[in-house]
């Protein structure tokens, strides 16, 4: 009778612990994703100098890119307003050693380096640059203009302190996990709390790793920190036996993350490795289409002992790595078409496995990185227009499993025990939790299929409750907002690039995702970023994190950027 007692007193107190927490925790995570974004969306749009072109006058334009095109257009990033200089008549291009080069690219009137015609050409301190007769140098910037650049930048610790923002997540993963522990059946009870202790552990680590480098902003780091505690807590409740695998996923993802954020600290190997990814991007795919196995209609997953691995989650950085490299020429219509072949090919082998969700979360993609590379409105209408052909083409051949992705779509209801049962059940189950939810570990949702993958959004709102999800999908906005305004100060255009369309990923699959749980789009089986449970999907969303940091322009808040010294003129 005394362990029935204490078993009665033991569920009383998770009972009220856990009444209590679903009304204090999503205060506690509306306070951390407030200090997360405010330093993100509040920081001063400041461009790094990086040279000076000096025109004949004495008049000197900055030069705050490292990929800059000249012209007369007010879209490009040096403005000279003369009749014989063309819209966009050359690019000036910086290099990670300092260097400097010019290219034409298609001006009405023919680009000169000291008196010599050139097409693409080094260009050193000091030499005469004509464009259409108009005269000027590339200058350095000076020592004093270094220093007084250094000091005005804004640094991330300026407006909010990492480490206390952690802390504050920290208990946020502490009460979670001892909410979870509570009620979790006893077989499970240990992996749920060393799952989060783990998880803790990890986020410290990697904070103490990137402030023993002297970077301060860890802002992007800890939402998605934020993000995989709440995917962690999905797990706990519904697949509690899976949570080891999905710390070591996470862990993964931190590596994969430290390894491209160091590989663009070298643009100009960065530029190299193009090649390399866009290797591995074919044959992930290539191996996918041979060995892969089918899952839910799709033959995208490949079994590796008891792992499952998705190709194409990793292809995705692949695919932006491949993207985001225009370096030297950065209108080349060769770059521009050679980029279209490879995402034809990629989508192409997609199709193929069924996985709709993630070729059109690839178009998206390629039409960010075209547009950006091109600034050819011309170009996204052609995409759009092969896409018209290619869905075409799809429907004719693949006719009845694109029916059945769209057979329920906006008529769930017509069907709720068949088509339109996992919608139905998602919605009901959202409007049971209301603003704050049943209790964590409480829901009822993980009865019903993909609940933690495709559903996962329902999934929240009903165990956490709607508060917290919107939190969720604001935790992924930030970044977007963040990167938009970072783009107009881009060092290089590879960052820009990169981040851009890393956002662009990761805002498609929030939206269909979302919008698929809730019937405003068809169900495609894509994951919420760090939240859904899946291995695969994690690694590469914490890839997408390195590629977003690399924007980051505020001082030394970036591990994907080097301290650079700019080198000064001798004759200073």
């Amino acid at each position: 009778m005394s362990n029935a007692y204490f078993q009665m007193e033991g569920l009383e107190v998770a009972q009220a612990f856990g009444a209590v927490w679903k009304y204090v925790a999503p205060i506690l995570a509306l306070i951390i994703l407030w200090r997360c974004a405010r330093p993100l969306l509040r920081f001063r749009q400041e461009p790094e100098v990086w040279g000076w072109l000096e025109m004949p006058d004495g008049h000197q334009l900055p030069v705050t890119h490292w990929e800059s095109i000249i012209g007369s257009s007010r879209s490009c990033d040096i403005i000279m307003k003369f009749s014989t200089v063309s819209r966009s008549h050359a690019v000036l291009s910086r290099y990670d050693d300092g260097s400097w080069s010019i290219t034409d690219i298609g001006g009405k009137n023919a680009v000169y380096v000291n008196g010599k015609r050139v097409e693409l050409a080094a260009v050193r301190y000091g030499d005469r640059i004509s464009l259409g007769g108009v005269e000027f140098k590339l200058v350095p910037i000076s020592k004093s203009e270094i220093k007084e650049q250094n000091m005005e930048r804004t640094k991330p610790v300026d407006q909010s302190l990492p480490s206390v923002t952690l802390l504050l997540l920290t208990l946020f993963q502490f009460f979670t996990g001892l909410c979870l522990w509570m009620v979790c059946k006893p077989a499970f009870a240990s992996q749920v709390y060393t799952g989060f202790m783990l998880l803790m552990l990890i986020e410290w680590g990697l904070f103490f790793v990137i402030r023993i480098t002297g970077r301060s902003g860890f802002e992007l780091e800890t939402l998605a920190f934020f993000l995989s505690t709440l995917g962690l807590s999905v797990i706990a409740s519904d697949a509690p036996g899976e949570i080891h695998k999905q710390i070591l996923c996470i862990l993964g993802g931190v590596l994969i993350y430290l390894i491209i954020a160091l590989s663009l600290r070298s643009l100009n190997g960065a530029s190299k490795f193009r090649y390399v990814a866009a290797i591995a991007g074919i044959g992930l795919l290539l191996i996918n289409l041979v060995f892969g196995q089918e899952i839910n209609g799709a033959r995208n997953w490949i079994q590796l002992g008891s792992f499952t691995l998705q190709p194409s989650e990793l292809v995705k950085l692949c695919f932006i790595y491949v993207g985001a490299s225009t370096m030297d020429r950065i209108v080349s219509k060769k770059n521009v078409i050679s980029f279209i072949i490879y995402s034809v090919f990629v989508c192409g082998c997609l199709v193929l496995m069924n996985d709709f969700g993630a070729a059109l979360i690839f178009f998206i993609t390629f039409l960010v990185v075209a547009y950006l590379r091109s600034g050819s409105v011309a170009t996204i209408a052609l995409a759009l227009t092969a896409l018209a052909f290619a869905a075409m083409i799809v429907v004719v051949y693949f006719g009845n499993h694109v029916q059945r992705r769209f057979a329920g779509w906006g008529h769930v209801w017509e069907d709720p025990y068949d088509l339109g049962y996992q919608q139905t059940r998602s919605m009901i189950r959202m409007a049971v939790g209301g603003l704050f939810g049943v209790g964590v570990g409480q829901g009822w949702l993980k009865a019903v299929a993909a609940s933690d993958t495709d559903l996962v959004f329902a999934f929240i709102s009903e165990e956490w409750g709607l508060i917290m999800a919107v939190l969720m999908t604001l935790a992924l906005l930030v970044p977007a907002i963040f990167v938009l305004r970072s783009a107009r100060v881009g060092r290089s255009s590879f960052y820009t690039i990169g981040a851009s369309a890393a956002v662009s990923v990761i805002l498609t699959q929030a939206i269909l995702n979302v919008f698929g749980t809730m019937d405003l789009l068809p169900l495609t089986g894509v994951t919420f970023p760090f939240v859904s449970n899946g291995g695969s999907s994690m690694l590469c969303c914490w890839g997408l994190i390195a590629f977003i940091k690399g924007a980051d322009t505020r001082q030394n808040a970036s591990l994907a950027v080097k301290f650079l010294r700019v080198k000064e003129d001798k004759h200073e």
